[in-house]
């Protein structure tokens, strides 16, 4: 069994502000296992191989997933979200997976969920959770 998780870093968040790309980036990733301890792991990976010139990946979800494909998913995402190319960016150092989200895609998302089951639902600032939902709700449509 896989799992696609999603990570984020203060770091690479601090960089891509820097470099115009926007502060709301996130790590989609995919590992082997089906529980927290493999998502871990992964994040694990992540912080020892220093990914994307990052070493403080956290995890904020994963999810337990069968037969997806890492690149379809990441090209289904690629359509809501902005993915950012490891060639064009010598700090990511080949690291694929790092999105730019926009917080108002999110929020719009969040708002129509939330207006199916209450139709007087107000609009709400996304967190972090929010954010990672709709990074793997996109992934495996």
């Amino acid at each position: 069994m896989t799992i696609i998780y999603v990570a984020v870093s203060k770091e690479t968040q601090r960089w891509a502000s820097d470099v115009g790309l926007t502060k709301h980036v996130y790590k989609l990733g995919f590992a082997e296992g089906a529980d927290k301890k493999a998502a871990e792991a992964a994040i694990a990976a992540l912080n020892e191989a220093g990914h994307a010139g990052a070493s403080d990946w956290k995890l904020i979800k994963f999810q337990p997933v069968e037969g997806v494909d890492e690149d379809a998913a990441y090209a289904r995402l690629a359509k809501r979200a902005r993915m950012a190319d490891p060639g064009y960016y010598p700090h990511l150092k080949g690291a694929r997976g790092i999105f730019k989200i926009k917080p108002t895609d999110v929020e719009a998302q969040l708002l129509v969920r939330r207006a199916m089951d209450d139709p007087d639902a107000k609009p709400t600032k996304s967190k972090a959770g929010d954010v990672a939902e709709y990074l793997i709700h996109n992934a495996l449509r």
